[in-house]
């Protein structure tokens, strides 16, 4: 039985419910703002180097916005750096997807494609939402992610139309990656309390706009969107790949080995 099948056993979208889902939130744009920042002196120039830092900072900006919503929400006194920094692997819930390994610098553009397009449709619908503290995130984070978009899929184009080795590469990191795109629509019962709350929307419904906006940029790409596969990881349910121990072991070093310190 998949995850997507199985019947609700709550019937609110209380306070567990809802930290868990801001949780959610938090925790991929962190990870894929640490992941981003291995970019910073290694990009291929200059100037993708700094952008790339900027859409870094910018995902770590809304982390922390994110981050201490949450821990508002909990009221255990955890604030935002206890939560990035003395969590545990299993108690992150961020998409596999932005997880996986930077690879090559067109591998690391169409992993950004493919959430940037993803954060956009979502940051977009919260402008709806019931969830008043979330609207005001979303309504700074949106102007943010549209820049991050319009930066990955003009790397995509020119990767995707460019030379045959780079159309290739490009192809074949989007062939791997696009497992990982299941999670992001697919439903649990977290979703679906937080859907008849108002206070997300209908993940089948968000599909279907994120699927235009990706076939206009694989278009414009010359690049063949993959054909779905079965799904195996649910990293927003606590189950990730291997990676994210790598990840958390060097952005939670200084705090593990020196517990409260400061600057």
């Amino acid at each position: 039985m998949s995850r997507a099948s199985v019947v609700p056993v709550s019937v609110e979208f209380g306070q567990s419910e809802r930290f868990r889902y801001i949780l959610r939130l938090a925790d991929t744009s962190l990870i894929l703002g640490q992941r981003l920042g291995e970019w910073v002196g290694h990009a291929p120039a200059l100037e993708e180097d700094l952008g790339v830092a900027n859409i870094s900072l910018d995902l770590i900006g809304q982390a922390r916005m994110l981050l201490s919503y949450a821990g508002e929400i909990e009221a255990a006194g955890r604030d935002e750096d206890q939560l990035a920094y003395l969590r545990d692997q299993n108690d992150f819930c961020n998409l596999a997807l932005v997880e996986q390994p930077n690879g090559d610098f067109g591998c690391t553009i169409v992993r950004q494609v493919l959430i940037d397009a993803w954060q956009l449709e979502l940051l977009s619908w919260f402008d709806a939402s019931t969830d008043r503290r979330l609207r005001e995130i979303a309504a700074k984070a949106v102007k943010e992610t549209r820049y991050h978009l319009r930066y990955s899929s003009g790397w995509l184009v020119r990767l995707g139309d460019g030379t045959e080795e780079s159309h290739t590469r490009v192809q074949a990191s989007l062939n791997d990656l696009w497992k990982f795109t299941t999670e992001l629509f697919t439903p649990d019962e977290i979703d679906t309390l937080a859907e008849n709350a108002g206070v997300a929307p209908n993940l089948n419904e968000l599909r279907g706009s994120w699927l235009h906006r990706i076939d206009e940029i694989l278009n414009e790409a010359t690049l063949t969107r993959p054909d779905d596969v079965p799904y195996v990881w649910f990293g927003k349910c606590g189950e990730h790949t291997e990676h994210l121990g790598h990840i958390l072991s060097d952005m939670q070093y200084l705090q593990r080995t020196y517990p409260g310190v400061t600057w």
